[in-house]
């Protein structure tokens, strides 16, 4: 199933990301539909043509109307949605996600489903170190990857429906990946990234730091710029696959400091060639 085949969308959880697919979703003709908390979201979108229609109420006839429903909320709000409204859905409707951990979610949000509607999680691996849907930008999904979700109760339609998303969105490359696995990937490659800036900003409180910074210290914390509330859920919703990457990480940290403290240049040196050599397979691709 391709998404041209679908008339309405809805996002429900109009914040950076969910603004940022009602803007690229907009972008190419598509009727989007929003769902927010707060009416100044809604406004907003509405002002800025990022959706056709918008409410903070539970509303059963914009929710019926929609084949495919955009779920951009925390873990533990997007449950107890389900729990809540599910009954609006129309039968056949495709539920998706952006949600960045999927332990804990998608056998949860399976398992509550009514058995004619179906959930296929999915990852945008993009964003900003800000938040909410003044800061929203399809340009973040330019060179960025997509990450579809399936467990064994996911049908074919509904991971071709999921993969067609990504790449409408204008996603550089969309891959598949089993939910134990993207917990494992997403511990290292954005929760350890994210542990890693918060404790280096932590660590010193010399004053004036700002005036002295190049942009090596800027660009490696951009990141510490952020959203506690969500991410401080995603750590520990995750913190089974993210503790072993923070032990992984300490001990090739402290494997750097006994070479520095010990004088040895070559194990220095090799530690750096290894970092360049793989840093190198990162670089995004438009």
């Amino acid at each position: 199933m391709k998404l041209d085949h679908l008339q309405n969308i809805l996002i429900v959880g109009l914040g950076l990301l969910g603004g940022s697919y009602a803007m690229a979703l907009k972008k190419q003709g598509y009727r989007v539909n929003g769902i927010a908390r707060r009416q100044e979201t809604v406004d907003y979108a509405l002002a800025h043509g990022m959706i056709d229609r918008g409410t903070t109420e539970i509303d059963p006839e914009l929710i019926g109307q929609a084949d495919l429903v955009v779920f951009a909320l925390y873990p533990h709000i997007f449950i107890d949605w389900i729990k809540q409204n599910q009954q609006y859905f129309k039968s056949g409707a495709i539920l998706t996600d952006v949600t960045g951990v999927k332990g804990g979610v998608v056998d949860v949000i399976q398992s509550l489903l009514r058995e004619d509607v179906e959930f296929i999680a999915a990852h945008p691996m993009a964003g900003r170190e800000t938040c909410g849907i003044e800061n929203s930008s399809d340009e973040i999904f330019k060179g960025a990857n997509y990450i579809v979700v399936p467990t064994e109760k996911n049908t074919p339609d509904a991971i071709e429906l999921c993969r067609d998303l990504g790449e409408k969105l204008g996603f550089c490359r969309v891959a598949e990946l089993s939910v134990d696995m993207h917990d494992r990937m997403i511990a290292f490659l954005s929760q350890l990234t994210h542990c890693i800036a918060v404790t280096l900003m932590c660590c010193n409180n010399t004053p004036d730091l700002e005036y002295y910074t190049g942009d090596s210290f800027r660009d490696l914390t951009r990141i510490a710029r952020i959203n506690d509330e969500m991410w401080s859920e995603l750590f520990l919703d995750n913190r089974h696959a993210l503790l072993p990457e923070m032990d992984r990480f300490r001990r090739e940290f402290d494997r750097l400091y006994d070479l520095i403290q010990s004088g040895d240049r070559e194990g220095i040196r090799k530690m750096m060639r290894c970092s360049t050599e793989r840093r190198q397979r990162f670089d995004k691709k438009e």
